[in-house]
């Protein structure tokens, strides 16, 4: 929801170490594996109870998740960093949720599951529309330094981290905000399949129809012209 705000202000915040980092060699892709590997450390910190050490790792992964982005601008973008960014950042919210649930199955494991069952409600329409978005030539202007279209929403990168960031101060009502931030996910979730449903209506054609058809059609001539050919040949 607020993520397009604070994107400029980020980028302002991260400038100058990115530029100290990409003038040493650091590779954007060598940020964005090491701040998965920190992210990923938060989860056994959960499940041992130490909240607090938890999200020291939650925090470093956000700052070096604003660092790879900052760094390949500075070098050079590759579709690859923005997949492996993308794929890594959906792994590491879904973590997070399963160390406070392997501390206390009894009382997390529910609220857990449906918190990361709301996560692919949101991940998968992200997802979802931005494929079809980049087949259309669509961009997003409130987004324009990411590697993908970037929709927004209720519940985006900013408000997750204070999610996490929350639950992290106060364990003791983790049930209570991810039963809260599910709704909210959810709301998020619905949003953009209404805006999928506008955005590509059923007037609009679907990129790639005419090439399946030309393709079936190109298909159906040399079907054609080998039959013909046979019946030329046989004696």
């Amino acid at each position: 929801m607020i993520d397009a705000a604070l994107l400029p202000i980020q980028r302002r915040a991260l400038a100058p170490l990115a530029r100290v980092l990409a003038a040493r060699g650091i590779r954007a892709d060598q940020i964005t594996v090491a701040g998965f590997v920190i992210g990923l450390s938060a989860m056994p910190a959960l499940a041992a109870g130490r909240p607090g050490l938890a999200l020291v790792f939650i925090l470093a992964n956000r700052l070096l998740d604003g660092l790879d982005g900052a760094v390949a601008r500075l070098t050079r973008p590759t579709a690859r960093g923005a997949f492996l960014d993308i794929a890594l950042d959906f792994a590491f919210y879904a973590l997070v949720p399963l160390g406070f649930a392997l501390h206390d199955p009894a009382g997390h494991a529910l609220p857990a599951a449906v918190l990361v069952a709301a996560f692919v409600g949101t991940g998968s329409s992200f997802l979802a529309f931005a494929v079809i978005a980049a087949q259309k030539g669509m961009t997003a202007e409130a987004y324009p330094s990411k590697g993908v279209y970037y929709l927004g929403g209720l519940t985006e990168g900013a408000e997750t981290i204070a999610l996490f960031t929350a639950m992290c101060l106060m364990p003791q009502h983790f049930a209570a905000f991810a039963y809260a931030f599910a709704v909210a996910c959810w709301v998020t979730t619905f949003s953009r399949w209404r805006m999928g449903w506008t955005a590509f209506g059923a007037d609009a054609e679907y990129p790639g129809a005419d090439h399946r058809v030309a393709e079936k059609s190109a298909t159906m001539r040399n079907a054609a012209a080998l039959e013909t050919s046979d019946v030329v040949t046989t004696p």
